[in-house]
């Protein structure tokens, strides 16, 4: 059974000051808390609805039977899932430069980060650097748009110039005038950049990229850019598909 002061926590989850402060953050519905287990993150409290195999599963970690009721005061969710888990907030480990690492110059849409990750998981890209004005990665929304992929890519929030600055690896950023990713070579791994959803890459970030590259238009008549997560998406599919 919960107590009204934890379901005063995990409601408080759902601002980013508070998931900082405690070090949690929520995962809904079972799949997603499944896999959040099986990808070693740690729990804190799950909740359930109803007993089901999962919670079975993993009694362990003391699955707590719940109220719809309650579970809506916790969830941030119209419809609940039925099933809720707090975890601790990975610390993430240093970055490996030995593959290619994709960094966001303040993306700030949750769904656009969280389709990133997902795609990060999807082609193997395990490092995310992430300017400190970039969406938070355990915003409810975000870690709803990764389908599970949040333990399995590490995020890093970081003073961007100065990282860039210091890495021991080429830096490549997105531009609309950059040289057609389709005829770009990547024989190294290096760093590519993605910018803002409506400024782009921004001019100091702009400054410390070697190699500007682009995702050119097929049609003359077409929208004016590409969404972020689109464009971070078809960068990794050419990066891998350069090097196989």
């Amino acid at each position: 059974m919960v107590v009204k002061s934890q379901i005063k926590l995990i409601k408080s989850l759902h601002l980013k000051k508070n998931r900082q402060l405690h070090e949690l953050f929520i995962i809904e519905g079972v799949k997603g808390v499944e896999q959040a287990l099986s990808n070693g993150l740690i729990p804190h409290l799950l909740c359930a609805t109803t007993p089901n195999q999962l919670a079975e599963a993993y009694a362990e970690f003391r699955v707590q039977i719940v109220s719809a009721k309650e579970l809506s005061q916790m969830s941030a969710l119209k419809n609940p899932s039925g099933f809720l888990g707090v975890f601790q907030i990975p610390k993430p480990q240093p970055v490996d430069y030995s593959d290619w690492v994709l960094a966001l110059d303040g993306v700030q849409d949750p769904g656009n980060l969280g389709t990133i990750i997902r795609l990060c998981d999807w082609f193997g890209v395990r490092h995310i650097l992430c300017a400190l004005g970039t969406v938070d990665a355990y915003n409810p929304k975000v870690v709803q748009a990764t389908m599970g992929s949040i333990g399995r890519v590490q995020l890093h929030y970081v003073d961007l110039a100065a990282t860039l600055a210091s890495a021991p690896v080429e830096v490549l950023g997105t531009f609309m005038e950059g040289q057609p990713i389709s005829n770009a070579k990547f024989t190294r791994p290096g760093i590519v950049v993605m910018g803002n959803e409506g400024q782009g890459i921004s001019k100091e970030i702009a400054a410390l990229v070697s190699r500007k590259i682009s995702i050119p238009a097929h049609y003359t008549a077409t929208t004016e850019s590409l969404n972020v997560a689109n464009a971070a998406g078809i960068a990794m599919y050419e990066i891998r598909r350069s090097i196989l």
